[in-house]
C-alpha cells in the first residue's frame, strides 16, 4: 500500500517522494506566486501545496478521461445542486497515498500541514446531508474506478457562515470561499454553453409538414465550466466533478457605455451572473423563488448540452444514448432535466415524441430524499411558464399522456387521476414528473422506501411497482474514519494486519473477537480519551465551555429542523438541570451536551430553539451545583472540517428525528463508524443501524412510524401529554417561566406554546421515553469496558453503511454499469 496514513512505506522512497513534494513546493511559490519561501505567507504555501498536489492528479486525470473515450464506456453522470466537498487537500493526500510524505516535506520547510489546512476554506456547495452524500459518492466512483462524474453549480457564496450574537442567536454571515482563489479548479472556457430564458415557443413547419417548435426571443446566460479533479484512493483514476459558473453573453452594451450610461450598461450582467452568486437564495419571496428555478435550470441545461456533445463526438445517432448515458437526479432539484432532454431532442435533432420519451425515460433514474410535503418541490404554472415556456409546454403533454396511462390502469377513478397528474391545482408537481420521467425511484433507507411505496407515492408504486426499489445511503470511509480519525484508523489497521478496510469496509468484522479482548479495549480507551480531549479543547476554543476530562461528550449536530427534534435533546437538558438542582449528589455520569448546526435563514422556529439551547447553555453552565455534572454548548458554524473533528471525540450520538420524517441520515453512520453509541428512534438508516450492530449496542427508544402515523390519525393531543407526565410538565413551565432569558421573559413562550397546540413533530409524546433512554445510557457508561465492547461492535458492523456498498449497489440494480 502506498505512503498512507497507517502504514510505513520504505524509507528510500519515501525521503525520495519528500524531496521532490519540497522541490515542487518551492517552485510554485517562486515561479507561481513569484516570491520565496523566506517572504511566502502560510496561504501562499498552502496554495503552492495544493497545486503540487493537483499537479501529480493532473497526469492520472488526463489518463482516465482517455481511458474512457477510448473504452466506449457506459458514464454515470450524478446532477446534484448540493455538493458538500469541505476541505479537499488532506482528503486528496490520502487518496493519493501521500499523506506522510507531504508532513515531512512541509516540516522541513518550515510549516506544520494542519496549520496549512486550517487556511483552506470549505467547500461549502450545500446545506446538509444531500450534500455531502453526493460528494461521498463521487469518492466511492472513483475508488471502484467507475466512469462517473458530477455536475452542479459552482457558486461564489456557499452555505452562509453561521456566528452566535450576545443574546444566542443565530446570525449569517457571507461565506466568499472563493475570494482569494481556488486552487483545486481549472477553468474550462471551452466548455460554455448557452442557457436560454423567459421568450416563447414558435411553431413551425418544415419542408415535410412536420411541425417543430423554436423557443425564440430568449434571454440568454453563458454556463462556463469549471472542473474538479475527484481522485479514487491509491488507484490511477481520477474523476471529475465540474460546476459551471454564470456568465453574461455580452460583457456590457457598448452603445449604452459610449452613451455614457454605464451603470445601465452592466447592469444586465449584473443580473445575469446572480444565478450562481449564491446557494439557496431566500424563496419566500416571488424573486427568490423564480432564481431558484433558474438556478436549476441553469445547470442541468448546461449539463444536458455537455453530455449531448460528449456523447455526438463518438457516434452519430441517439440509437444507443440510454446504453451509454445514465443520469442520476439526485432529489428534485434536477428534475427539470427530464423536459430540458426532450427538449433537445425534438426540437433541435428532430426526433419524434414516442421515441424521445422512451430516450429520456430509460436515462434518468431519481433518487428520493424526503417525506415532508412541504419538501416535495412544486412550481407555480405562471412562474414555471413565464420562465420555461416551451418546458411547460411539454410538461403539460408529458401530464396529458400520464393521466392516460392512469385512466387506463384505473377506469372511472378521476380522484386518482388527479392525485397522480403532473400538473394540478396551479402547479407542476416535480416529484412526479421525476417519477414519471424516470426508469428508477429509490429511497435512501429500507425504512424511507416502504414509506415511498405505502404511503407518500403509493399509487405509483401500485401502477409501476417494478420502478422502486431501495439503496442505503452510505458515507465514504476515506475522510470519515481515515482522514478524520487516524489514531484509530492505526489502531484497527494493526488488529486486523491490514489496510483492505479502507477500500472493503464490511473487513471491518474481523475487530469482533477483539471486542472481548481487555487488552485491546484498554488501548482503544486511550485512543478514545486522547480524541475526546481534543474534542473538549475545540468545545472550549470555540464556545468558552470548559469540560474536565472523563466527561462523556454526548452529541447531536446536523441541520437544524423541527423533525430532527433538537428541541427534545434541549429539554431532555432543561430535566437534567432540574433534578441536579433537587439532588445535587445524583450518581450520574459527568455528561457535555454538544449542539451543532444551521437554521435557514427564514426559519424562525428553528432558530428559536438555537436561541433556547444557548441560553440553556448559559444558564446551567453558570451554575455552581449542575454545572459540575451537565456541560452544554452550541458550536456554532457547523461544516465538514468540524464534523471532522468532532465525530472521533463523540461519545453518545444522538439521532432522535420523529419515526418516519428522516429519510435516511448519514451522521449516524459517521458517528457508529467512529466509536459512539447511538441512541435514537427508529428512523431512517437508524432501523438499519440497529439491525447490523445488535439491539445490546444501541439505545433505541420512542415511537414506531406506524404508531406516529396512527398517533396522528386518531388526532394526536399534546397538552394530555403534558398533563399525565410530571417531569415534562415541569420542563415546560420552567421553560414558560422566563427563567432562561430573564431580560425578554416571554421569549420562549412561543415554543411551549406551539408544543401545547401543535406539536407536529410529538416532541411530548416521545419524552418520558427519551428520559428513560438515557437513564440506560448513564448506567451503560458506568461500566467503562462494556461500553468499550458496545462501541467496538458498532465500529465492526458498520462495514454496510460505506458509500463504496451504496454506489456498487446503484451501479449493479439502476444504472446497469
Amino acid at each position: 500500500m502506498p505512503d498512507s496514513l497507517t502504514q510505513p512505506m520504505d524509507a528510500g522512497r519515501r525521503n525520495t517522494r519528500v524531496e521532490a513534494l519540497k522541490r515542487e513546493v518551492e517552485s510554485h511559490v517562486r515561479y507561481t506566486l513569484a516570491r520565496n519561501l523566506a517572504s511566502a505567507t502560510p496561504r501562499d504555501v498552502y496554495m503552492a501545496t495544493a497545486w503540487t498536489v493537483r499537479d501529480r492528479l493532473a497526469e492520472r486525470w488526463a489518463a482516465t478521461n482517455a481511458r474512457y473515450e477510448q473504452s466506449d464506456v457506459k458514464r454515470v453522470y450524478y446532477l446534484s445542486l448540493e455538493f458538500l466537498i469541505g476541505r479537499t487537500l488532506g482528503n486528496a493526500l490520502i487518496n493519493l497515498g501521500y499523506s506522510g510524505a507531504a508532513d515531512e516535506a512541509l516540516q522541513e520547510l518550515g510549516y506544520e500541514m494542519e496549520e496549512l489546512q486550517e487556511g483552506e476554506p470549505d467547500a461549502g456547495l450545500g446545506n446538509g446531508g444531500l450534500g455531502r452524500l453526493a460528494a461521498c459518492y463521487l469518492d466511492s466512483m472513483a475508488t471502484l474506478e467507475l466512469p462517473g462524474m458530477g455536475y452542479g453549480i459552482r457558486y461564489e457564496h456557499g452555505i452562509f457562515r453561521q456566528a452566535v450574537d450576545e443574546r444566542g442567536r443565530q446570525v449569517e454571515k457571507p461565506d466568499n470561499w472563493l475570494k482569494d482563489g481556488n486552487p483545486w479548479e481549472i477553468a474550462r472556457p471551452d466548455r460554455t454553453y448557452t442557457v436560454q430564458f423567459y421568450g416563447r415557443a414558435e411553431p413551425r413547419r418544415d419542408a415535410a409538414g412536420r411541425l417543430h417548435y423554436h423557443w425564440v426571443d430568449t434571454k440568454d446566460v453563458q454556463a462556463m465550466a469549471f472542473d474538479t479533479p475527484v481522485p479514487g484512493y491509491c488507484n490511477n483514476t481520477v474523476n471529475t466533478l465540474r460546476l459551471w459558473a454564470a456568465r453574461a453573453t455580452e460583457e456590457f452594451d457598448l452603445e449604452g457605455f459610449i452613451r455614457g450610461n454605464y451603470i445601465a450598461a452592466v447592469e444586465a450582467k449584473t443580473q445575469t451572473e446572480t444565478i450562481s452568486k449564491v446557494l439557496y437564495p431566500p424563496d419566500d419571496t416571488g424573486a427568490g423563488k423564480e432564481l431558484r428555478l433558474k438556478q436549476q435550470f441553469f445547470f442541468v441545461s448546461a449539463t444536458l448540452q455537455d453530455i449531448i456533445k460528449r456523447y455526438k463526438t463518438e457516434r452519430s445517432s441517439f440509437g444507443d444514448f440510454p446504453d451509454k448515458v445514465q443520469i442520476q437526479l439526485n432529489d428534485t432539484h434536477p428534475a427539470v432535466a427530464i423536459p430540458e432532454l426532450m427538449r433537445l431532442l425534438m426540437d433541435e435533432d428532430g426526433m419524434e415524441w414516442d421515441v424521445a420519451f422512451d430516450i429520456a425515460r430509460r436515462t434518468f433514474a431519481y433518487t428520493n430524499h424526503t417525506v415532508l410535503p412541504e419538501a416535495l418541490e412544486t412550481w407555480g404554472l405562471d412562474l414555471f411558464g413565464r420562465l420555461l415556456p416551451r418546458h411547460l409546454e411539454l410538461i403539460r403533454e408529458i401530464d396529458r399522456r400520464f393521466r392516460d396511462r392512469v385512466s387506463e390502469k384505473f377506469p372511472g377513478d378521476a380522484a386518482r387521476e388527479e392525485r397522480m397528474a403532473i400538473v394540478a391545482n396551479g402547479q407542476v408537481r416535480m416529484a412526479h414528473l421525476a417519477i414519471v420521467g424516470s426508469h428508477t425511484t429509490n429511497g435512501v433507507a429500507a425504512l424511507h422506501t416502504e414509506i415511498l411505496k405505502d404511503r407518500i407515492f403509493r399509487e405509483f408504486a401500485e401502477l409501476w411497482p417494478d420502478r422502486f426499489t431501495s439503496v442505503t445511503n452510505g458515507i465514504t470511509q476515506r475522510r470519515w474514519m481515515l482522514k478524520a480519525n487516524p489514531e484509530m484508523s492505526g489502531l484497527i489497521t494493526e488488529a486486523l494486519g491490514s489496510e483492505r478496510w479502507v477500500t472493503e469496509l464490511e473487513l471491518l468484522r474481523g475487530l469482533e473477537p477483539f471486542a472481548d479482548d481487555a487488552s485491546f479495549r484498554e488501548r482503544w480507551m486511550t485512543v478514545k480519551a486522547r480524541n475526546r480531549a481534543r474534542l473538549a479543547t475545540i468545545v472550549h476554543e470555540i464556545t468558552g465551555v470548559a469540560i474536565a476530562p472523563g466527561t462523556m461528550m454526548d452529541v447531536q449536530v446536523k441541520r437544524m429542523h423541527e423533525y430532527k427534534r433538537q428541541l427534545l435533546n434541549a429539554l431532555r437538558c432543561v430535566d437534567t438541570y432540574l433534578e441536579l438542582l433537587d439532588s445535587p449528589e445524583r450518581d450520574i455520569p459527568v455528561r457535555a451536551v454538544l449542539f451543532g448546526g444551521k437554521a435557514a435563514p427564514t426559519y424562525w422556529s428553528a432558530k428559536l430553539i438555537i436561541q433556547l439551547t444557548n441560553a440553556i447553555a448559559r444558564h446551567v453552565n453558570a451554575d455552581p451545583v449542575a454545572g459540575r455534572k451537565l456541560r452544554v454548548a452550541f458550536l456554532p458554524d457547523y461544516r465538514v472540517s468540524l464534523a471532522e473533528r468532532i465525530f472521533p471525540g463523540s461519545d453518545l450520538s444522538e439521532q432522535i428525528s420523529t419515526a418516519g420524517f428522516e429519510a435516511s441520515g448519514t451522521g449516524n453512520m459517521k458517528f457508529a463508524l467512529n466509536g459512539a453509541l447511538t441512541i435514537g428512534t427508529l428512523d431512517g438508516a437508524n432501523v438499519e443501524i440497529a439491525e447490523n450492530v445488535g439491539l445490546d449496542n444501541i439505545f433505541i427508544f420512542g415511537m414506531t412510524a406506524d404508531e406516529v402515523e396512527a398517533r396522528r390519525v386518531a388526532g394526536y393531543n399534546p397538552r394530555a401529554e403534558y398533563e399525565a407526565s410530571p417531569r415534562l410538565r415541569r420542563v415546560l413551565d420552567f421553560v414558560a417561566s422566563g427563567m432562561l432569558s430573564p431580560e425578554d421573559p416571554g421569549l420562549f413562550r412561543p415554543v411551549v406554546e406551539h408544543l401545547l397546540t401543535a406539536d407536529e413533530f410529538m416532541v411530548l409524546a416521545d419524552f418520558d421515553a427519551f428520559l428513560d433512554a438515557q437513564a440506560t445510557v448513564d448506567l451503560a457508561w458506568a461500566d467503562q469496558h462494556a461500553w468499550t465492547r458496545k462501541a467496538i461492535l458498532n465500529v465492526a458492523r458498520c462495514g454496510f453503511f460505506s458509500s463504496d456498498r451504496s454506489v456498487r449497489d446503484y451501479a449493479k440494480r439502476i444504472w446497469k454499469l
